[in-house]
């Protein structure tokens, strides 16, 4: 019998995130568990374990496992990852100080952008020069590049970037230099910018491979770890890897290239949110997703979360462009915010209240966890206001602490504010909410769009009791909850399509693009993408080209997809009318310019795998929880009516003030709304 058993693993801040879905016996079980910060590994073995105790499946039964981590991202903000060296062309080696030459900040003389992942004394210079058209004017000088190694080992580096001058156009050189390295010093990491991001933009194409070398021997110490864990546990299936774009890859390309997992986790939100709004026929959503140490806020427009091409990561300043490092990948176009249910809130100087940025995580985690904890956070606050119930948190496995919560809140937060208790929890909603909206306003505003033209579909741990908030902020006038929205990104992990993007410059004026190298690219491109893919047997891959366009003389890019066919000099037409269409939805106008191609893309994906949310039909018993009091935004404390999601049928109407239970999260509507239960048990909430 073919194995049809598949576990997804979403790595949190302050919980690990699994789902275990087997279509052959209509099964889907999830689990949710505090993280290991120390040792990621153990939550994760000690969730499967649990997982297949549960369902009564065998270790070898499992097919794959797909896993989505925050590891990268982690490691850029805590500057904690390898001692890296940097190899350029004479001259230059400052490339990472000059960067744009511009500031993020114009109005703040003290203003400081991020600093480099690799300090000046380990960065050399080596002779050899590739032109722009990919000639080479100058041989390189491989005694040099020994001499200059053997200079950076002996200053302990653990990895080598290599980022030589249009090695976009011509890799020979980096190829070269790789190999020699190599040889030469065998247990040196090495990443060259040719491979991890072929494309022009010398300051991009070398932070990116700079990042890909920090981050390299931890992630790849990571994944050998997991996978021996999960061996010696008898589970022989492929281990999958989500990418930040939200396709997943392969376990030894996730090693060779770490930085494409930078957004990793936050994506496999986004696909799940995709997913759920396609079942329901919802063309256009927000994707809320707030967990236990951040909140990532996502735009899905006719069924899939849109996609960008380069991404800031680290940045010092949140909300200001060019203060962090410039990596190009693809990746969910998504903001992200430190608020989230660990969220520590506290006066500050100034006497007003601040929630977040800094996290209780999982280890103290909140006051109410009972595990060290001293500090009030958005959790504690929950639980005053009647949004979580103590006694079934996580099903009743963790039982939350009133008494410390509403202690803390009092000596941390109302004392110092000269607030009563109760209004002090109202008020760090509050701020979390606004401060969410905020985000979420100016996401939807730099692509042109109105919140009120969309519906909210919330999920992760605390989404779901925060989602009324915000939507009431945001004039949202529907939310969505779908089932398990607790571990939706695990989810999302399962239903995620293997992808493979590959992208190469070739910088022409449309009129003039040489279409024998652009179709010699995509060949390129093409088996590329094909090394990397698992097998497909009969699946169809799905094939997208797409090329970054601009007018002549602007200095960005918009993407515009590529007719399948006429592709070529007969499609010129074609694709002038494509990119003016595209340039009209982003900027409202287009001109009569000539219009030049920068970088051509390729997208090769499996189909989506075909995920429900339901597990089984409901349960069978009261859905009637009884009445409690809770604090609903704008109205204050309420009786609100407890319904056991599990047991509720589909086509139920039901009025609010309400609050709807799961094992892994809570939701709450307000009395202005009026909820419908869907045939898989999503909830959709309509707000008067």
């Amino acid at each position: 019998m073919s194995r049809t058993v598949r576990i997804g693993v979403d790595v949190g801040g302050t919980f690990t995130d699994l789902l275990l879905h087997d279509p052959r016996r209509g099964l889907m079980r999830p689990g949710k568990l505090p993280t290991t910060p120390h040792a990621p590994n153990e939550a994760i073995t000690e969730g499967i374990a649990r997982l297949l105790c549960e369902t009564s499946t065998a270790p070898e039964d499992v097919a794959g496992i797909v896993h989505g981590t925050t590891l990268v991202t982690n490691t850029l903000l805590e500057r904690t990852g390898a001692v890296v060296g940097l190899l350029t062309t004479s001259g230059f080696s400052d490339i990472l100080e000059m960067g744009r030459e511009t500031r993020f900040d114009t109005t703040d003389l003290l203003a400081r952008p991020a600093q480099p992942l690799v300090p000046r004394h380990l960065r050399r210079g080596v002779p050899g020069r590739i032109a722009a058209d990919g000639s080479e004017l100058e041989p390189l000088d491989e005694p040099a590049v020994l001499a200059a190694v053997r200079d950076l080992v002996d200053q302990g580096i653990e990895a080598l970037a290599v980022a030589l001058m249009h090695s976009y156009r011509n890799a020979g050189h980096e190829h070269r230099v790789r190999d020699l390295v190599t040889r030469a010093h065998p247990g040196l990491h090495v990443t060259v910018s040719s491979a991890v991001a072929p494309v022009i933009g010398e300051y991009e194409r070398t932070g990116t491979a700079c990042l890909n070398a920090y981050v390299q021997p931890l992630m790849a110490r990571y994944l050998d770890d997991l996978r021996d864990d999960l061996t010696a546990m008898g589970i022989d299936a492929p281990l999958r890897i989500m990418l930040s774009g939200g396709g997943v890859t392969t376990f030894e390309d996730a090693k060779r290239f770490p930085v494409r997992l930078l957004e990793s986790g936050p994506a496999a939100g986004a696909i799940a949110a995709a997913a759920v709004a396609r079942t329901l026929g919802e063309p256009d959503v927000v994707s809320f997703d707030m967990g236990g140490t951040t909140a990532k806020i996502a735009v899905v427009q006719e069924g899939r979360p849109r996609l960008k091409h380069d991404f800031e990561a680290g940045r010092v300043a949140t909300f200001k462009p060019g203060s962090g490092l410039p990596v190009r990948l693809t990746v969910v176009d998504m903001i992200e915010i430190g608020s989230g249910g660990g969220s520590i809130a506290a006066p500050d100087a100034l006497g007003l209240l601040k929630v977040g940025p800094r996290s209780a995580g999982s280890v103290p985690g909140p006051v109410a966890y009972g595990r060290g904890g001293e500090r009030p956070t958005v959790t504690d606050a929950d639980l005053v206001l009647g949004l979580l119930d103590a006694e079934n948190f996580l099903g009743g496995e963790m039982r939350l602490r009133t008494r410390e919560a509403r202690k803390a809140l009092t000596r941390e937060v109302a004392g110092p504010l000269g607030l009563d208790t109760a209004d002090a929890a109202a008020g760090i909603v509050e701020v979390v909410t606004e401060s969410m909206a905020a985000a979420a306003r100016m996401h939807l505003s730099e692509q042109g769009k109105d919140p009120a033209d969309f519906a909210l579909l919330a999920f992760g741990g605390a989404g779901p009791a925060h989602a009324y908030g915000l939507a009431k902020s945001l004039k949202i006038p529907r939310v969505i909850v779908p089932m398990r929205a607790g571990v939706m990104s695990a989810c999302g992990l399962l239903a995620a399509a293997p992808t493979v993007d590959e992208v190469r410059s070739l910088p022409s004026p449309l009129a003039d693009v040489d279409w024998r190298h652009v179709t010699a690219l995509y060949d390129e491109m093409t088996s590329r993408a094909l090394e990397t893919l698992p097998p497909a047997d009969a699946e169809p891959l799905r094939v997208r080209r797409s090329a970054d366009m601009r007018y002549v003389g602007q200095g960005f890019e918009i993407e515009v997809d590529l007719p399948e066919r006429d592709f070529g000099p007969a499609g010129l037409g074609h694709i002038r009318t494509a990119f003016e269409s595209t340039y009209r939805s982003v900027f409202g106008r287009s001109l009569d310019a000539a219009v030049e191609v920068v970088n051509w893309r390729l997208s090769l994906r499996l189909p989506d795998h075909d995920l429900s949310t339901r597990s089984g039909p409901a349960r069978t018993g009261e859905a009637h929880r009884g009445v409690r009091p809770v604090h609903f935004p704008g109205y204050g404390p309420l009786e609100a009516t407890v319904w056991d999601r599990y047991a509720l049928a589909p086509g139920t109407e039901l009025a609010g003030p309400a609050i709807f239970e799961e094992r892994e999260s809570s939701c709450s509507f307000g009395p202005d709304c009026r909820i419908r239960v869907t045939d898989d048990l999503t909830l959709v909430a309509e707000i008067d």
